[in-house]
């Protein structure tokens, strides 16, 4: 391999490292990320490190401020807002999706075997609820709702949730001490929903549950906490 696609897979790497520790936070919300200590951390020289940095910041991830640095985001309320829409334009299409194939297929192996995987999802996100730091949940949380994109059947909607799964997954983190007995209560309510090929109410309930999450995201993170005008 040449030298730029050595530098090329050294920047991916130290893109979804980086990315990963912000979004289980290790690095909370406006700290500062310092390349000499992004080098000595991942190994690597700072090219890698501007160019990981220079695609967090297009994804919102960090924000670059002329002789300020690099910091990790802070999500404002109208950003909350937006994409708690876009996510419950995704999600309710896709749980609607699910439903419609257990009413439709209800006795084909895959569909079966799909239930019992969201069985086991909320069965595990349940349990977790008893782990003080609930360091599992939010990882958790994106299998749930990932397994349900996928199921769905339908290439875009998977496509369009995974662009938004990263941050979905950093918001709840935030949350997940508050909002985690009401998220996982819901994921239970929602796979039933689907598992009875119940469409309209499997949309209904999910619909509810982004809506729960935002309001409790701007509650807890937003000075003007209300939930998307006009819901």
């Amino acid at each position: 391999m040449n030298a730029s696609g050595h530098g090329g897979r050294r920047a991916d790497e130290v893109l979804r490292s980086l990315r990963a520790e912000i979004v289980a936070g290790t690095y909370p919300a406006g700290s500062r990320l310092k390349e000499p200590t992004l080098c000595e951390a991942y190994g690597v020289s700072r090219v890698p490190v501007r160019e990981a940095l220079k695609q967090l910041e297009a994804e919102g991830f960090v924000t670059s401020v002329a002789y300020a640095g690099v910091r990790v985001a802070h999500i404002d309320r109208s950003e909350a807002v937006d994409l708690f829409t876009v996510r419950t334009t995704i999600e309710e299409l896709t749980v609607r999706r699910c439903a419609e194939r257990f009413r439709a297929e209800r006795d084909d192996p895959e569909v079966h075997e799909f239930g019992s995987r969201l069985d086991t999802l909320v069965e595990a996100g349940l349990g977790g609820l008893g782990d003080p730091d609930r360091s599992d949940l939010p990882p958790l949380n994106t299998e749930f709702h990932l397994a349900l994109a996928e199921f769905s059947g339908n290439a875009s909607l998977l496509a369009l949730f995974r662009q938004i799964a990263a941050k979905i997954e950093w918001l709840y983190g935030m949350d997940v001490q508050v909002r985690g007995e009401h998220s996982w209560d819901e994921h239970a309510e929602i796979a039933a929903a689907v598992q009875a090929g119940k469409v309209a109410a499997a949309g209904r309930l999910m619909k509810r549950h982004v809506q729960n999450s935002l309001d409790g995201y701007l509650k807890r993170h937003t000075p003007d906490a209300t939930s998307i005008p006009g819901k």
